[in-house]
């Protein structure tokens, strides 16, 4: 197999020579620079002049005096010019997320240099459609269709709310780059097309040589124009007929290649005498096998299986396993067979799955609740020395295992940290303790430690962005499911589609093409390959292969062999190994939970959350609770909700709607005339909606939607038991007991935060309290865990004389909202075939209970066992390091 950059190395040589000083090779990434340089040294066959090597990001920068600013510094300046042009009394907190979705805007506008002033204007001005010479027949059309939604007699609570803004969008846009400029700062696209419209520009090398670009941005093709016309570039692209076909219905090399000189207005046809070879790569002979699989897990045991066959390791570097999903990297190493002896991994370690960045995270969770800003950021600083100084010996060296890995983790985590605080200390970064957190927990989740080592050498592990220019002749793809292949696909913009698309911006059908290109480029040199794919549904996958499979196996003429993976039949019974109850693991037992041992904790508490953990696996919990591993967060770029969140924001609404009421009547009693006016106000309802969440695609807007139909479902129970007390909202309970362990006697705290207290009359007469708790899923099922959890909370109401000062009756709840329509429907928990009205009745059994599992958590002999049910650890976050 010869490689595109083989080809392109061979053609430089011929061409150009081998004294390439004042030759700039430009590529889209960095990594293909190494495998160029490689062939062009081992052509020449003597000692070169090599090139410089540059990305095209660094092309742009090198040519301005601007810098790009990091983006919590772009936003916090977004949100100051935006206030001052909407004289918003929005918080920065409020304005952060939305303000990511607007600066993503602007950079589009700015890399497709469109103008602003145009694509934002007024909605409501319909004659600002009369100079549209700008724009071809089709735009126009495309605009007229989208302005007929916004006529008078067609105008919602939300097109108004929209146009205002909208409205402003354009100035939004011209004194924020301003700000910026004044500052010498910019965002990417406004770097960008500031150097693309620079015509005093002096390019210092004698020559620019493109490899490997495919969809170019307006920005780009100005400047691959400008250096064209003044004889300095040279492009090499990379297409095979089969992609061609997909966008053209050519299928013949010379249609196909009259159609590249057509389509790219700088292809220069430098490849002539290889043409051919190039054109029919993906039509030559080629093995090819879709793979199912069940779940992640056995995809990336898969690996180890796959790299044994077929002299896959000893090919080395023409050997790559690709990871559409890049999560299932941990999986994937642990996976390697000890017959590979070199690898090179291209995708970093993520900073989130780290020590350091997670027990930070944690710690100032549980011990800063004071602190403000500077003090909270001075005091992350300062423990990062403490843990860096305890990381190191006497000398200076580090000690311990994974030294290198744990030592830049504390780097980055430190560099991390310390660019917020002087975010904060310039007056740049204004917000409350709760998003500076969350802006924390951001950007951990976005960085990466990089890998060392040779790139050249040994079987190759990257993810799909990372493939840009490489060709392999032995591939394996994992994770190639629809919405991971193609990836990150949504339409998140303040610009509406047919706007988007009239004046040139970035649409979604380009996204998806952009990912076809990188998809085929990577299928038509190899020869042996691989694709496997989740083919179980769940909240993460729709458990679909990829578009671009389908097409393959309807299209491409190959024979498409398919395969149905699962575990080994010897590896039926779980890897996973009880963690014993070290002196270690007890101390930190000791520290998290024993209030005597740790009376300066925040919350040294057990929650029912924990303890059902504990039930179901205990392996979890001491993942969880004593070990502190926090449970990553599921990532949301496609812009879907998982179902945590999607409970939080329910629970936050419904607490908004009623806490608003209350203030409203100065009255904490639920009349049924206000829960009829709630039900007829949907607007209401859906602002408050808005509010918490900011729906700005369709995925979120219908998630949006299916919250407004819960809150008023909520309201038509509700209305039924009218009138009704609120006695409080998302409150906190806690006791302290005493608990008889295997150590001797412990003092701890059980508690945590009740959805909803209110006080109903019943329809036997009787006065009761309700501790209700809401249950946005679908499973109504009984639940062991919620029917503990809720007499937990029940009996800490019962007996504490500040929530029930009379001594009711308490009654536990669950409201199961999906289940609620019937008019007949009753929340009250039953236990043992009957309602529970009087939850002290079981005092004694459910007390018992707690006590029983806090002793058995606290038994040195007694290890933190693995789950015998192992579907449970299908979607555990903690399944990876457990080893099933």
């Amino acid at each position: 197999m010869k490689t595109f950059l083989e080809y392109v190395a061979e053609d430089i040589i011929n061409k150009y020579g081998t004294n390439l000083s004042h030759t700039a090779v430009v590529f889209p990434n960095k990594r293909a620079a190494l495998f160029l340089n490689e062939h062009l040294v081992r052509l020449a066959g003597k000692p070169i002049w090599s090139p410089s090597y540059i990305t095209i990001s660094e092309l742009f920068r090198r040519h301005t005096q601007l810098v790009t600013g990091d983006q919590i510094k772009l936003i916090c300046d977004l949100y100051k010019t935006y206030t001052e042009v909407t004289e918003s009394d929005e918080t920065l907190d409020h304005f952060y997320g939305w303000g990511q979705v607007m600066l993503a805007d602007f950079d589009d506008i700015d890399k497709n240099m469109a103008d602003a002033k145009k694509v934002f204007c007024n909605l409501r001005d319909l004659h600002e459609l009369d100079d549209v010479s700008y724009l071809s027949p089709e735009q126009v059309e495309t605009l007229k269709l989208f302005f007929s939604n916004f006529s008078e007699d067609k105008t919602t609570e939300l097109k108004k709310r929209f146009m205002k803004i909208w409205s402003r969008f354009g100035d939004i846009y011209r004194l924020y780059n301003e700000r910026l400029e004044a500052q010498g700062i910019a965002y990417e696209g406004a770097l960008y097309r500031k150097v693309a419209t620079d015509d005093s520009l002096d390019f210092d090398f004698d020559r620019y040589i493109f490899v490997g670009f495919n969809v170019l941005q307006r920005v780009e093709q100005l400047l691959f124009s400008k250096l064209q016309k003044m004889g300095k570039a040279k492009f090499y692209w990379d297409f095979d007929d089969y992609y061609l076909a997909t966008k053209t219905g050519h299928v013949n090399p010379s249609e196909a290649g009259h159609y590249i000189k057509q389509y790219l207005p700088y292809f220069t046809n430098e490849l002539d005498t290889s043409d051919a070879d190039i054109y029919r790569n993906f039509r030559k002979a080629k093995k090819i096998t879709y793979a199912s699989a069940t779940t992640e897990d056995v995809q990336a045991r898969y690996v180890g299986q796959w790299l044994k066959e077929g002299n896959r390791i000893d090919d080395g570097r023409k050997t790559a396993v690709v990871m559409c999903d890049e999560a299932l990297l941990q999986s994937v190493i642990h996976s390697i067979p000890e017959e590979v002896n070199d690898i090179n991994v291209t995708t970093g370690y993520p900073l989130q799955q780290t020590h350091f960045a997670s027990l930070l995270e944690d710690i100032a969770a549980q011990h800063t609740e004071d602190y403000d800003n500077k003090q909270l950021l001075e005091w992350a600083i300062a423990m990062l020395k403490l843990m860096a100084q305890g990381h190191t010996d006497t000398s200076g060296e580090t000690t311990g295992q994974d030294n290198q890995l744990t030592s830049e983790a504390l780097f980055r985590t430190y560099t991390v940290v310390n660019r917020l605080l002087e975010l904060v200390n310039n007056g740049d970064l204004d917000v409350d303790r709760h998003t500076m957190m969350r802006l924390y927990g951001e950007i951990v989740r976005t960085t990466s430690i990089p890998f060392h080592g040779e790139p050249v050498v040994g079987v190759q592990f990257m993810g799909v962005l990372e493939t840009r220019n490489l060709d392999f002749e032995h591939l394996l793809v994992l994770s190639c499911n629809e919405g991971n292949m193609p990836k990150g696909v949504n339409d998140t913009s303040f610009i509406p589609y047919n706007v988007r698309k009239a004046h040139g911006l970035t649409t979604i059908d380009n996204k998806v093409s952009i990912y076809a290109y990188y998809f085929y480029r990577l299928m038509q040199r190899a020869e042996d390959i691989t694709i496997v794919y989740n083919n179980a549904a769940d909240v993460t996958s729709t458990g679909e292969m990829s578009r671009f499979m389908l097409q393959m196996l309807v299209e491409s003429g190959h024979d498409i062999e398919r395969l149905a993976l699962s575990l080994p039949q010897e590896a039926g019974s779980t890897t996973c190994q009880d963690e014993k109850k070290t002196k270690e693991v007890m101390e930190r037992l000791h520290k998290r939970f024993d209030k005597q041992r740790n009376p300066e904790r925040a919350t040294p508490m057990f929650t029912p959350s924990s303890l059902n953990i504990y039930q179901k696996c205990p392996k979890r919990f001491y993942y969880r609770y004593v070990a502190e591993i926090i449970e990553p967060e599921d990532d949301a770029d496609d812009g879907k909700i998982d179902a945590p969140t999607f409970g939080n924001i329910f629970h936050d609404a419904v607490q908004k709607i009623y806490e608003r009421v209350i203030a409203a009547y100065k009255s904490h009693t639920i009349q049924p005339q206000t829960l009829k006016q709630l039900l007829a106000n949907d607007a209401y309802i859906k602002g408050v909606v808005d509010d918490i969440m900011h729906p700005v695609n369709g995925i979120q807007l219908i998630n949006a939607s299916v919250i407004i139909t819960y809150i008023k479902q909520l309201l038509k129970i509700d209305s039924r038991l009218a009138p009704f007390t609120i006695l409080g909202l998302e409150n906190v309970v806690m006791k302290d007991i005493n608990v008889k362990t295997a150590e001797g006697q412990l003092t701890t705290t059980i508690g945590g935060r009740i959805d909803r207290m209110d006080c109903v009359t019943c329809a036997d007469g009787v006065k009761r309290i309700r501790v209700i708790d809401y249950k946005t899923g679908k499973n109504n099922k009984r639940n062991d865990g919620y029917i503990l959890q809720s007499f937990i909370y029940s009996l800490l109401v019962d007996e504490s004389p500040m929530m029930n000062p009379e001594k009711l009756e308490v009654s536990p709840a669950l409201l199961y909202i999906q289940h609620s329509a019937g008019k007949d429907f009753d929340p009250t928990v039953v236990y043992e075939k009957e309602k529970v009205t009087d939850v002290s009745k079981f005092r004694e059994e459910f007390m018992n209970t707690v006590e029983q599992i806090i002793a058995e958590i606290f038994n040195p002999e007694q290890p933190f066992a693995c789950t015998d049910d192992k579907t449970a650890c299908t979607h555990c976050p903690y399944c990876n390091l457990c080893g099933v």
